[in-house]
């Protein structure tokens, strides 16, 4: 026998033993599931204003292990050597970042050209996020209108891969992926996996959003069964869910408002993807219905029962929610700033202290 074949026939006869032992199964079994880093998108906090140094050190004051930079504006200047100061006073305070951008595609009725073309946009992107050390740019498609749009989502899919194909070798070179979000109500779970895989999964994933899930009828953890194996980034919030005559009516809320069981969350992503941390969007206070049982809705979404179910299933256990509305006048500025930062303060620490999240002491 060929020693390669001995050593290799061994190793496999050795693990077989191990896994056929009862105490070692549970030995395994019990083995701990990996630290997942916690952070913030900055959208949580687009009522303040701040720039990246504020950003910054207020995610560090929450003690959070990345920063989610997810609009170019939050960035003071896009020259290299500003980028490279914003760069070092994070690794100062002890934060990765991730940074985004919005929408890609050019037939969205999102798309803005403030950045160039559709292509323009995405490379600036990548020269941005490889100067930040971010490991992804985050973009999007559009939003639910584009759903409306001539041709349907699919072919805002097929605009959006076809930027993506033309940026491809330019995220290769600069060794990062592009992190694509099921934004707004443009893509369903499984729609945003078709767009990924069409465009590549050697640089291109997924930036994943609970809530968003919600505005495409899904229930989070169904829909991140989906994506969570190309999920690279993510822009986290919780929701309550409640039956409505027409359909539905969905408000996010803070970590730990809502329905989401974060410790079964928490565990099926750190066996989808460990690496990648959960990052917090609390876009808290407003409501939106949903009047799918009215036939025309379904002229724009692709209506599959066993998902439906399962959202159903969801708006049973939940309970209707108080919108929030600032006052009328200056105050009520005042008033939403404290309002999100609570909101992000208290998902922050609710994570940390009873999912046992964060990678710091």
């Amino acid at each position: 026998m060929l020693r390669r074949t001995f050593l290799k026939n061994t190793a496999v006869a050795a693990t077989a033993t191990a896994f056929a032992d009862p105490t070692l199964l549970a030995a395994a079994a019990a083995k701990p599931a990996p630290k997942l880093a916690v952070g913030l998108d900055n959208y949580a906090l687009r009522a303040m204003g701040w720039k990246a140094p504020q950003l910054i050190d207020y995610a560090a004051s929450l003690k959070c292990d990345t920063l989610f930079i997810s609009d170019l504006d939050a960035l003071e200047s896009l020259d290299d050597s500003a980028l490279r100061l914003v760069r070092a006073r994070a690794e100062a305070a002890g934060l990765t970042l991730y940074v985004g951008s919005w929408s890609i595609c050019p037939t969205s009725k999102t798309f803005k050209k403030n950045w160039g073309t559709a292509e323009e946009h995405l490379r600036l992107g990548l020269r941005v996020a490889k100067t930040l050390g971010s490991p992804i740019f985050r973009a999007v498609l559009g939003n639910m209108e584009d759903r409306k749009s001539e041709g349907g989502i699919q072919a805002r899919i097929a605009d959006t891969v076809a930027v993506l194909k033309a940026c491809r070798a330019d995220a290769l070179k600069a060794g990062l992926k592009i992190a694509i979000e099921n934004h707004g109500g443009d893509l369903h779970s499984w729609e945003c996996r078709q767009l990924i895989e069409a465009a590549g999964t050697d640089f291109v994933g997924c930036n994943f959003d609970s809530g968003n899930a919600a505005w495409t009828l899904e229930d989070p953890m169904d829909a991140f069964e989906a994506l969570g194996p190309v999920t690279i980034c993510s822009s986290l919030r919780d929701q309550q869910i409640w039956s409505t005559p027409e359909g539905a009516a969905v408000q996010w809320t803070a970590a730990g408002d809502g329905l989401i069981d974060w410790k079964a969350f928490a565990a099926r992503w750190a066996q989808l993807c460990p690496h990648v941390p959960i990052m917090i969007e609390t876009i808290s206070g407003a409501q939106r219905a949903f009047p799918y049982k009215q036939p025309d809705f379904w002229k724009f979404y692709d209506r599959r029962p066993e998902k439906l179910a399962k959202f159903e299933a969801l708006a049973a256990r939940g309970r209707p929610l108080t919108a929030f509305k600032a006052p009328a006048g200056p105050e009520g500025k005042a008033v939403t700033q404290e309002f999100q930062k609570a909101e992000i303060a208290k998902s922050i620490a609710f994570l940390r202290r009873e999912i046992g999240l964060g990678l710091r002491t």
